[in-house]
């Protein structure tokens, strides 16, 4: 039989299909399924996206290639929506459309390492950003966060990690799979260490949508001098507009960074989907109170998690926030997949396992709640209380 490349045959199945799995072997006697695997969002697109989406789809002005950047229409109304965001100025030139963030991070990662170099990740991480890495012959090398810093990254950490083969640290805030908000000091902490270094930052902001109330701006990162130089910012349209099955995400970077992508981006897909695009610019402006209440809506499933978890203190609440919380299990050293199978065969309780996210997680799980509204979630307590391992 011939071979396959072996950097991707030795990589790990697509993890949530195999949790899915152990919820379709759950037999109900707890209850509905409570579902905290993925992070999709769990109310409708507006009618207005919906319309706009059906619009454009049913236009020949899209059935053709586009461009490999992207729509202008989108590239201007993004780069307007960022300088809003931030505080300073975009360009369209400075935004470069993926399909999904997934392949914003694939693209930015390829633009700036190369088989043999290192990218510095947290600890834990968002799997498939390693898998990527792992994929393209990339080295990865973790700093750990400590569960007593809300699992915040630490910069002399990742100081004391960069080593002459690293070209780039790779951040995610509000983070997956802790839900933890980065502040902006400590962003501007790590940019600089990276500025200092001569290395890239690669901040993926896919859950920037669902900063808590009075979180100001995220960072003040692309108003820096120079920034082009040293930031790779990544989104996602999935999550804010309901609409991940039409798998749209954006680069925002220098103009020499987009470059670079374009040629990557050529290879993987021509071009993103094209209506898709046109109906995001549209829906930008238009749909900016509804997003605003879906932030305040998470917000509350938030809270709504914490109070839910603070009945039921032998389950630790490790980092919560956006979509997500880690949350630390009372079963020592049981390995964090048998506590999370047996979670969703018996209680109903779909989640993640914390060594998806880094051999050093065991003791963890991932919650992703933004898909179940405040009721759902109140009925952890009850099942988490009565849970056993044994």
């Amino acid at each position: 039989m011939p071979r396959f490349n072996p950097l991707v045959e030795t990589l790990a199945a697509p993890p949530i299909p195999s949790v899915f799995a152990w919820g379709a072997a759950y037999d109900g006697r707890s209850g509905p399924m409570i579902d905290l695997s993925q992070a999709v969002p769990g109310y409708p697109p507006h009618p207005e996206m919906l319309r706009l989406l059906g619009e454009y789809a049913a236009s020949r002005a899209y059935t053709g290639y586009g461009p490999i950047e992207g729509e202008d229409v989108l590239r201007t109304a993004y780069a307007a929506h960022l300088s809003e965001v931030y505080g300073t100025p975009l360009q369209g030139g400075n935004v470069h459309v993926t399909a999904g963030c997934n392949q914003a991070f694939i693209c930015a990662a390829m633009a700036v390492a190369g088989a043999g170099d290192t990218v510095l990740m947290t600890d834990p991480y968002y799997f498939n950003q390693e898998t990527t890495l792992a994929m393209l012959g990339v080295g990865t090398r973790f700093a750990p966060c400590d569960p007593a810093n809300g699992f915040l990254p630490d910069v002399a950490a990742l100081a004391a990690a960069i080593t002459p083969d690293v070209r780039a640290v790779a951040l995610v805030s509000p983070n997956n799979p802790t839900g933890a908000v980065y502040p902006p000091d400590l962003l501007s902490a790590v940019y600089d260490l990276c500025a200092a270094r001569g290395i890239w930052l690669i901040l993926d902001e896919t859950y920037r949508d669902f900063l808590p109330e009075g979180a100001g701006r995220p960072h003040d990162l692309f108003g820096r001098k120079g920034w082009e130089d040293t930031l790779i910012g990544l989104y996602s349209f999935s999550k804010s507009f309901c609409i991940p099955g039409h798998r749209l995400g954006a680069i925002t970077a220098g103009a020499a960074v987009v470059e670079q992508v374009a040629k990557i981006m050529d290879n993987l897909q021509i071009c993103p989907p094209r209506s898709a695009q046109a109906a995001v610019a549209a829906a930008l402006p238009l749909l900016a109170g509804w997003r605003e209440e879906n932030r305040r809506e998470i917000a509350r499933r938030v809270e709504a998690l914490r109070a839910t978890m603070a009945g039921v203190p032998a389950w630790r609440v490790g980092a919560v926030g956006a979509y997500f919380a880690f949350i630390g299990h009372p079963f020592g050293g049981a390995p964090s997949a048998r506590v999370a199978e047996k979670l969703a065969r018996e209680a109903g309780i779909l989640c993640l396992p914390g060594s998806y996210f880094g051999a050093r997680q065991e003791s963890y799980l991932r919650f992703a709640f933004a898909n179940a509204d405040a009721a759902t979630i109140s009925q952890l307590a009850d099942r988490l209380g009565r849970f056993a391992l044994d």
